[in-house]
């Protein structure tokens, strides 16, 4: 046997040991702070974008640009004119989700905090929250009728659609926005974790080190692949926040 491939135990690539406050309620570990990291990022953008300039250079383009992504791609295409009040809710959300997703690539980080449940769980549950919020803000209590009822449907089919409808939108959308999003991005973590496994070993292995380049090629093309995949995600998220929030507004349409 030439070689032998020790890839790390799940464990060590998903629990991961509390950095501060060891043992209290205020623990801190490698998630967390990335979860922070990403939280200041986000303020830091529009803060620094915020900052009014005859000329915008920079951080503002970015800001402004993303700013139109939302608007067109997002907002227009799911919400109409009606939904830009939600705009600044939508573009903080996708930017906060595009940080925690793109640590992945980033060295001596390397670790998606979206791969974890529990923040994806959270975001889903606030858009669970907030997308109930307004479908019963803009149509009180008719709002369940709405949802359940969908206009059309034979009378003998009412009693099955209302209760696929109810499940659907009560607990399926939050459960599966949640899940798309951490499924993802712990699938693409541990590509990179095996592709990077695999070229350190042979590049250890006098024998095999010709062939080094070969997983180390489909590292690199997994990284920038991955990139796009932590963009993607964060778009996914968004819009489908817009189709829910919109959806909850508008249930007839």
């Amino acid at each position: 046997m030439l070689f032998a491939l020790e890839f790390p135990p799940v464990s060590h690539l998903l629990e991961w040991p509390d950095i501060l406050f060891d043992g209290t309620p205020f623990a801190i570990n490698k998630p967390v702070l990335i979860f922070f990291a990403a939280f200041v990022l986000t303020l830091a953008l529009f803060f620094a974008a915020g900052k009014k300039k005859l000329v915008p250079s920079g951080v503002q383009n970015v800001a402004e640009s993303a700013v139109n992504f939302i608007e067109d791609s997002v907002i227009m295409q799911t919400m109409g004119r009606e939904g830009m009040v939600y705009l600044p809710f939508l573009l903080t959300l996708f930017f906060f989700v595009l940080f925690c997703n793109i640590f992945e690539v980033l060295p001596f980080v390397q670790f998606p905090a979206t791969s974890r449940m529990a923040i994806p769980a959270f975001l889903a549950l606030m858009v669970w929250v907030i997308y109930n919020f307004v479908g019963l803000k803009n149509h009180g209590l008719r709002y369940f009728k709405n949802v359940m009822i969908p206009p059309g449907v034979p009378a003998p089919l009412l009693p099955l659609v209302a209760l696929i409808e109810f499940v659907s939108t009560f607990f399926v959308r939050p459960f599966s926005l949640a899940v798309r999003l951490f499924a993802n991005m712990l699938a693409g973590h541990l590509l990179l974790v095996t592709f990077a496994v695999l070229t350190a070993t042979l590049w250890d292995s006098s024998p095999l080190f010709a062939i080094v380049w070969a997983p180390f090629v489909v590292l690199i093309g997994l990284t920038g692949f991955e990139i796009l995949v932590a963009l993607l995600q964060a778009f996914i998220f968004t819009i489908l926040t817009a189709v829910y929030i919109g959806g909850a507004a508008h249930p007839e349409h």
